[in-house]
């Protein structure tokens, strides 16, 4: 923020607002010329940044699911018949919940974790954050998981990380999609849906390989919103069904994986 606040005085204030966010552990960065950074970023586009102690010095080599992807496998609705497999490459809680809502066991996964050898009935994989391509070992995964032919659902991150999969390419949009109400068409039909999203990359149609097909498209800028298979049990979409925050239109896509099982 460009100012802040350091000695209010309010009548019911209680603290600052430096002062609280020092007692929750969040950073705050202030007299920043936010008219120049705006402009900074309109012209060249949305970029990636970090606030550090060491200019100049390398001081972020992780990559960002290193961080929130879950260290071991988790077990939800053990006794459950079919069992689906959800990768974590940072899965918002509500997408756990939305599947677990059905009769289903999922078993949640490293988003390195080969899970191809065991057995299950169908694959989800989850949004999370960072450049799609990055996620080196889970599109790896992903291609043994489409050869073996099994139900596969990708949200968000997981529809590019599908799209790589099956050879297609991504790239980085000017300004990523962010808030709740992007507006999303079912391709071929007149029907749109109000969408939950919360991200930088999308897929090149013109990259899709034969079989593909798009499956929603964005209202705003024409980009890629899902796809999916023509033949086989495979789809995505790049909003978030979950939502939380956000509409909850397209919960059903959650309905149509299972039935797909």
């Amino acid at each position: 923020m460009s100012q802040v606040s350091l000695h209010p005085n309010h009548a019911e204030s209680s603290k600052s607002i430096s002062e609280w966010l020092k007692s929750q552990n969040i950073p705050i960065l202030y007299d920043v010329d936010t008219r120049a950074l705006t402009l900074h970023l309109r012209s060249r586009g949305v970029m990636s940044g970090i606030v550090t102690d060491s200019p100049g010095k390398q001081v972020f080599k992780k990559l960002a699911h290193e961080f929130i992807s879950i260290d071991k496998p988790k077990i939800y609705n053990p006794e459950a018949k079919k069992k689906i497999i959800l990768v974590d490459c940072g899965v918002k809680e509500n997408i756990v919940k939305s599947i677990t809502e059905f009769d289903m066991q999922v078993v949640r996964v490293p988003h390195n974790y080969d899970y191809t050898d065991e057995p299950y009935d169908g694959v989800l994989l989850s949004n999370g954050p960072g450049d799609p391509t990055a996620y080196k070992e889970t599109i790896a995964i992903t291609k043994k998981a489409m050869k073996q032919g099994k139900p596969i659902f990708g949200i968000c991150l997981g529809s590019q990380i599908m799209g790589l999969s099956a050879g297609a390419k991504t790239y980085k949009l000017r300004f990523g999609h962010r808030g709740q109400n992007q507006p999303c068409k079912v391709e071929g039909w007149d029907r749109c849906y109000v969408t939950s999203q919360n991200h930088g990359y999308a897929l090149s149609e013109k990259s899709l390989p034969k079989g593909w097909e798009v499956l929603f498209r964005n209202l705003n800028d024409n980009s890629i919103e899902g796809i999916e298979h023509k033949t086989k049990p495979f789809f995505s979409v790049q909003f978030h069904p979950e939502a939380k925050p956000g509409p909850t239109d397209t919960a059903w896509l959650f309905e149509r994986f299972v039935k797909s099982l």
